[in-house]
């Protein structure tokens, strides 16, 4: 890692980082495909994963991530804490803190949650997903997979984005790390879901998936966020589904080759149909197991180097 010890953005990486990153994870991924998926790396080291917001890959893959490398998890949630007596995030931090952990995982549903749990710990801190902030571990997954799809070079990959731009997290963490590996960024939606901060001239922004779709090498299909839509941003998710969804019809007017992904979960039928989710193209299954790969790399370069 730079000399921050977190990983609380993309922009805490540099390019040769990632590229590391990736050769532990080639590295590790031999332990997977093992009948007994455990090493005793780090059998004395914990990490406490603190899931302030419903999550099952992320949660699930960092967990598992973990103990196969050994490590002791403890799992805190907003319902399992002292957060719905009135406990405050901070307090609750600098409990964990007083715990001593080797390494603290954190969701929360606030912009910024990361970064301030970070000030309260010392400890290396990993951002989870903070609010519409950023996913930086989930953009790494992504980033991933195309490697091991595609083997690279990425410059002038045309890889589109598409759906809830404005409220994910996920996007906007894929954006920063695919401009750093010279990719072309196409976003795609209504432009009520584009915002402002994305109109650059190096980013293509398109209000039309049927005008997009056939220059593109990569589409990552984005999940609606109903739980953060506090306003009509559309018609109707039925209308979203006709005018920006990917089913078959729509498919067969894209290059043969064109890989698909989505960080999941999918709301089946409105982002993609589940014939587009089987199809031989589609790396859902893919990102699955990378997620698993990038955290069980990323602990171990953190946890290798926490003194």
């Amino acid at each position: 890692m730079k000399q921050s010890q977190h990983l609380l953005s993309v922009s805490d990486l540099t390019k040769a980082e990632v590229e590391n990153l990736f050769e532990t994870a080639k590295m590790l991924e031999p332990i997977l495909d093992r009948p007994l998926k455990r090493v005793p790396a780090f059998r004395r080291k914990t990490v406490v994963l603190a899931f302030f917001e419903p999550s099952t890959r992320t949660r699930v893959s960092f967990e598992t991530a973990a103990k196969t490398l050994g490590a002791n998890t403890t799992i805190i949630t907003t319902e399992g804490s002292s957060v719905v007596k009135g406990e405050t995030f901070v307090d609750t931090i600098q409990t964990l803190q007083s715990m001593d952990p080797d390494l603290l995982v954190i969701r929360h549903k606030s912009a910024g949650a990361a970064l301030l749990a970070a000030k309260y710990c010392q400890c290396p801190v990993i951002n989870a997903g903070d609010g519409t902030h950023e996913h930086p571990t989930q953009a790494l997954t992504d980033l991933l997979t195309l490697y091991k799809a595609l083997g690279g070079p990425f410059k002038k990959l045309k890889i589109g984005i598409a759906g809830d731009i404005l409220h994910s997290r996920v996007a906007r963490s894929n954006i920063l790390l695919l401009k750093m590996f010279g990719a072309e960024i196409h976003l795609i939606g209504p432009a009520s879901l584009i915002p402002i901060e994305f109109k650059a001239p190096e980013i293509h922004i398109h209000y039309s998936m049927g005008a997009a779709l056939p220059e593109l090498d990569v589409l990552m299909m984005l999940r609606i966020q109903q739980e953060r839509l506090q306003e009509n941003f559309f018609p109707s998710l039925s209308e979203y589904s006709e005018f920006y969804g990917l089913n078959m019809r729509r498919l067969k007017k894209a290059k043969p080759e064109i890989l698909i992904m989505h960080p999941g979960p999918v709301n089946v039928g409105v982002e993609m149909t589940e014939d587009v989710m089987t199809h031989k193209n589609c790396l859902i299954e893919h990102q699955v197991r990378n997620g698993v790969l990038v955290r069980m790399a990323l602990l171990y370069r953190m946890l290798s180097c926490k003194k």
